[in-house]
């Protein structure tokens, strides 16, 4: 797929907005941003554009938070907590077999007390209000379809995407042109492998120091059940079954209040075997014998799944460009073995926004500011442990007590490689035995599993999902790695299909719930997630 020219000529007459800043995104960092910007400088003009319905409808994280941030930000937030703010009580770490576990000692970065579980959608759509009170501007239902550039190729602002296009590219009757929104300063808060970050990283070479991003995909699920059978504030993380030796994999089970349950597994997208499926290694563990008890009987209130941003401190890329900064997620400042990511995003958006109020605006020394920060810093002693996985779990279990031991002070730093290059080919090495189990417990499918995830696109507007050649889909993919698309995807977007043309991919956009899992790990990079009309995707409900 070509990137759009900032050059080119737009021929379509398009209503313009201008700001001082724009943020792209309203996530924890996008509005924490805002908020910091709002309270240092209330005449700093800011707005903030969110390509989900309403905030909150495409956030989704575990999530327990580790609140000295939060406390920064609004210092007397624990007075008007967010909805679902739960204090963690309990702190569990099992290694799980097929039937059964044991319980270890919880990791350094896994001590929870003093931390709160909560539902991060739900906190960004409490944070929202607070923001717009001190005069941000907050636009869900836009979504970002392009950045604007000058003459110098400087980041000027963004481009909404168009509305009322249909598949065939032709303007249906309710077709709105999008609008551009100028600004002096733009903000990327787009979360894990951001579609817009991705073609500024590559346009000014922003990773040219650093190593490959790395990512996980997180799958969750939001269970209601009997209330006795809830421990308001129990966190229980787990390793093991039903992952293999050589795939990073790991649990959350987090007790909410009013009988509800917070799940989910992750999935390192550096695994190897083409044949893996996330998605049925989340159901798999949800019928190990621990958990199964709990949610038989229950319900799912909603369900859904996003990348995880795992890096780490090596992966950094250069975080400020010409007329633009990146903070949180999409610059990559999730701690991999805390699995905790909203402190740094909160630390990320309020150092940028210091760092533009006293720079008068220019994003110029805000990359060396972030790296000189507490949040570079907590990166650095962790820098080793996710890296020393890809050498078996084992391994990594060893690697990883020896850098909390020395608190990361070894004196060589591993490196990354992408999660694209990682997959064998089809029959390369015998396939590990999966020991899986039987599984009772809904959704039977991934389908269904889009019908928690509440996922609405119009069926008539061009599909977002670019293969740039589907050829090689049938040819080279089928052959050297078996579509790998078909299973690592958790909402059942591809399929290659026979018919009397013969065999060819079908893409079922509809169903998407914008992971950007296949962005990250299709083996010949010839996909690209871009931004579907705003306001389409996933409607989640307290992920």
């Amino acid at each position: 797929m070509s990137q759009p020219d900032p050059n080119a000529v737009d021929h379509v007459e398009r209503d313009v907005m201008e700001y001082d800043v724009v943020t792209v995104g309203a996530g924890p960092a996008g509005l924490s941003f805002a908020i910091r910007l709002k309270q240092l400088n209330p005449e700093i003009s800011v707005c903030v554009i969110e390509k989900a319905s309403t905030i909150g409808a495409h956030i989704l994280s575990g999530a327990v938070i580790e609140p000295a941030p939060l406390d920064a930000l609004l210092p007397g937030w624990r007075d008007n907590p967010p909805p679902i703010c739960v204090p963690v009580t309990q702190d569990e770490f099992w290694m799980l077999s097929k039937e059964g576990g044991r319980r270890l000692m919880n990791p350094p970065g896994m001590h929870n007390n003093g931390n709160f579980i909560v539902s991060l959608g739900a906190m960004c759509a409490w944070l929202a209000p607070q923001a717009e009170a001190l005069g941000v501007e907050i636009y869900p239902g836009f979504a970002a379809a392009e950045t604007l550039h000058d003459d110098t190729g400087a980041v000027v602002g963004v481009r909404i995407g168009d509305m009322g296009i249909a598949k065939d590219g032709s303007h249906k009757p309710g077709y709105t042109a999008g609008i551009d929104i100028r600004a002096k300063v733009t903000v990327l808060a787009e979360g894990a492998r951001g579609h817009l970050t991705k073609r500024l990283i590559k346009q000014f070479k922003l990773d040219a120091d650093s190593d490959p991003q790395g990512y996980s995909i997180g799958i969750k699920e939001l269970w209601q059940v009997p209330e006795d059978r809830v421990t308001p504030g129990k966190v229980v993380h787990s390793v093991g079954w039903p992952a293999d030796n050589q795939t990073y994999g790991g649990s959350f089970l987090y007790h909410l209040d009013k009988g509800r349950i917070a799940l989910g597994y992750v999935s390192g997208l550096d695994y190897k075997h083409p044949e893996y499926k996330p998605w049925e290694a989340f159901q798999q563990w949800k019928n190990h014998p621990s958990v199964k008890s709990l949610l038989e009987g229950g319900s799912i209130l909603s369900a859904g799944a996003r990348a995880i941003v795992t890096g780490g401190w090596q992966s950094l890329p250069k975080v400020e460009m010409p007329g633009a900064l990146l903070i949180g997620d999409t610059a990559g400042l999730l701690n991999v073995p805390k699995i905790k990511g909203t402190h740094q995003a909160i630390r990320s958006g309020m150092l940028a926004a210091e760092h533009l109020v006293a720079s008068q605006l220019a994003p110029q020394g805000f990359d060396a500011r972030l790296r000189a920060s507490e949040a570079m810093a907590e990166l650095k002693k962790v820098r080793n442990i996710k890296p020393g996985f890809k050498r078996g779990f084992w391994f990594g279990m060893a690697n990883a007590a020896w850098e909390t031991i020395t608190a990361g002070l070894s004196p060589w730093t591993l490196k990354n490689k992408p999660d694209w290059s990682s997959l064998d080919k089809v029959g390369e090495h015998e396939a590990p035995k999966r020991d899986y189990v039987d599984r009772t417990l809904a959704p039977r499918d991934r389908l269904q599993g889009v019908y928690f995830a509440a996922t609405e696109h119009d069926e008539d507007q061009p599909v977002h999902l670019k293969v740039r050649d589907t050829s090689i889909c049938i040819t080279r993919c089928a052959e050297e790695y078996d579509n790998p698309c078909t299973r690592f995807c958790p909402a059942a977007v591809y399929e290659i299909v026979q018919d009397e043309a013969g065999k060819r991919l079908q893409i079922n956009a509809a169903n998407c719930v914008h992971c950007k899992t296949c962005d990250i790990k299709d083996p010949y990079e010839i996909i690209d997630w871009v931004t579907p009309e705003g306001g389409s995707g996933p409607n989640y409900q307290n992920l």
